[in-house]
């Protein structure tokens, strides 16, 4: 899941990193000082189809699992930018699923 996830991210594949997030997922953040949020249709809306990003990755960094609640710590890191990810994670049936997101980032130039 939390692969699918990396790897739509680095092409702009919006099914792939929708496939790693439940419907009612949000990714919250701050920008301009203030804490602000996007649902799961409004972050998907963000990405474009491109090539995979060169010198680019995602890794998880920790994850810790109670039975079918987890939370895990991820970077995505770019030429450009480091990324980083903390996700709730609930378990439907057999699957996992982003709950939640909250992400801060940092140019690397």
């Amino acid at each position: 899941m939390i692969q699918n996830y990396f790897d739509g991210w680095l092409t702009g594949d919006t099914n792939l990193v929708g496939s790693a997030m439940h419907a009612t997922c949000n990714l919250k953040y701050v920008k301009d000082g203030k804490i602000s949020k996007r649902n799961r249709t409004e972050y998907l809306s963000g990405f474009k189809p491109r090539p995979r990003l060169e010198n680019a990755e995602g890794r998880i960094l920790s994850i810790d699992i109670t039975r079918t609640a987890a939370e895990e710590k991820a970077e995505l890191e770019t030429e450009n930018r480091l990324l980083t990810d903390y996700f709730n994670l609930l378990k439907e049936g057999d699957r996992w699923y982003i709950t939640d997101k909250v992400s801060t980032n940092i140019s690397k130039k």
